[in-house]
């Protein structure tokens, strides 16, 4: 019986030479995806726990900020949500008067708000033309602005608000919060109070500011703190 033989011919092994450009391709790819997998991530952990950027779409807050305005909010100060959970990280603070801060609109929690706070809860606030009170005592409050320049800064008129026209007490948790331009801002004097799991941080910085009217940039607002 004729047996044949099939001789095979193995492929020439490769020399070390020549391997290690292969393993190092798959190394440096292997390294930027890592890379670039670690800077999402702490890109996600960072927005979702200590800085979050937002724009500044209506003039509720001028002159403080204005349209165009970009902000860095804090939310590791107030105790950050953690994502996914129905739970927060200790607070380093609570919120305070005079602190600005964003916060899920009450009446719409898909949109987020930004105003300065007036009254804390336990506190009664009264709001009489141009003049807030706050346990019977007049805020001072430099940043606002009005429509006119008159005389109403305090004077008994009318008040068509739904809150504040009488000395209204805070409830628990809750934050009585205004617009700094007070003529042009849908606030708590109209929807009522903000809950404290509902404030997303605190503004902080003006990290860039454009004028999309005149199509330039505010240079003299970048890197201001916010007050």
């Amino acid at each position: 019986m004729d047996e044949r033989k099939i001789e095979i011919e193995a492929s020439p092994a490769l020399t070390a030479d020549e391997a290690e450009p292969k393993r190092r391709r798959k190394s440096i790819v292997r390294e930027y995806a890592e890379a670039i997998a670690i800077a999402v991530l702490l890109a996600l952990v960072i927005r979702s726990l200590v800085v979050q950027a937002f724009t500044i779409p209506s003039g509720s807050m001028m002159d403080t900020l204005l349209v165009g305005d970009y902000i860095l909010v804090n939310k590791f100060l107030y105790g950050p949500e953690l994502p996914l959970l129905d739970w927060r990280m200790p607070a380093i603070r609570d919120p305070r008067r005079g602190d600005i801060i964003v916060f899920k609109y009450p009446q719409d929690e898909k949109r987020d708000f930004i105003k300065r706070i007036v009254a804390t809860a336990g506190e009664r606030v009264q709001v009489r033309g141009h003049q807030v009170l706050v346990n019977g005592r007049p805020l001072q409050e430099p940043y606002t602005k009005f429509a006119d320049s008159g005389g109403g800064r305090g004077a008994e008129a009318y008040c068509g608000y739904a809150y504040g026209c009488e000395p209204t007490l805070v409830p628990p948790d809750s934050y009585f919060v205004m617009g700094d331009n007070r003529d042009n801002s849908q606030d708590s004097r109209y929807w009522g109070f903000v809950k404290r799991d509902k404030i997303k941080g605190k503004a902080f910085l003006i990290y860039w500011s454009w004028d999309g009217d005149r199509h330039w940039l505010r240079w003299w607002r970048l890197a201001n703190y916010i007050s």
